[in-house]
C-alpha cells in the first residue's frame, strides 16, 4: 500500500538541488516536478530544472551536473516514469537507470534521489505522480533535503 507523504513545515536549507526530469510521459513527470519544486522552494533551496528525452538519459545528465566545477548541486533528483509492458524493456531501462544513479552517487559523493517509477496502470501513475497526498515528487524533495542535512552532519563530526 502506498503511504501518504510526510507533512509539516521544513526548516530553511542553504543548498542547491538540481532536478533532472524526463519529457517522456510528461503529464505524470510534470506532476512530480511541480510537487518537488513546491517543497524545495518552501525550504529556500536554490533549484535548477533540466529536461531530458526519457528516463534512460537521466543518469548522464546527472553525471554532467556532478562534474560541474561551478554551481555543483548538493543533490540531484531524477524524475521519470516507465510503463511496464508485455516485454522486459521496462526492467532493463529501470535497472540501467538505478545502477547508473547509484554508481554516480557513490563516485561523486552527491546524493542522487531516484524517483524514476515503473508502473503498470494509469491509476498507479495518477496516484504516484498527480495525487497530492501520495506524490513521489514531494517525497523526492523531502528525501533530498534530509539527505543533504545528514551528509553535512556526518562531514562535521
Amino acid at each position: 500500500m502506498l503511504k501518504p507523504q510526510r507533512r509539516g513545515s521544513l526548516r530553511k536549507l542553504d543548498a542547491r538541488i538540481a532536478i533532472v526530469a524526463s519529457r517522456y510521459n510528461a503529464r505524470y513527470v510534470e506532476g512530480m516536478s511541480a510537487a518537488a519544486l513546491e517543497i524545495l522552494k518552501a525550504a529556500g533551496v536554490q533549484v535548477e530544472l533540466f529536461h531530458v528525452p526519457g528516463a534512460f538519459e537521466i543518469p548522464v545528465a546527472a553525471a554532467a551536473l556532478a562534474l560541474r566545477t561551478e554551481h555543483r548541486p548538493d543533490a540531484v533528483i531524477g524524475l521519470g516514469l516507465i510503463w511496464q509492458g508485455e516485454t522486459s524493456h521496462a526492467e532493463h531501462i529501470g535497472s540501467a537507470v538505478t545502477n547508473g544513479l547509484m554508481s554516480l552517487a557513490i563516485t561523486s559523493g552527491i546524493p542522487m534521489i531516484h524517483e524514476i517509477l515503473t508502473v503498470s496502470t494509469a491509476e498507479q501513475a495518477e496516484v504516484r505522480c498527480i495525487h497530492p497526498k501520495t506524490n513521489r515528487g514531494t517525497e523526492a524533495a523531502r528525501t533530498a533535503i534530509e539527505t543533504i542535512r545528514a551528509i553535512r552532519s556526518v562531514k562535521n563530526l
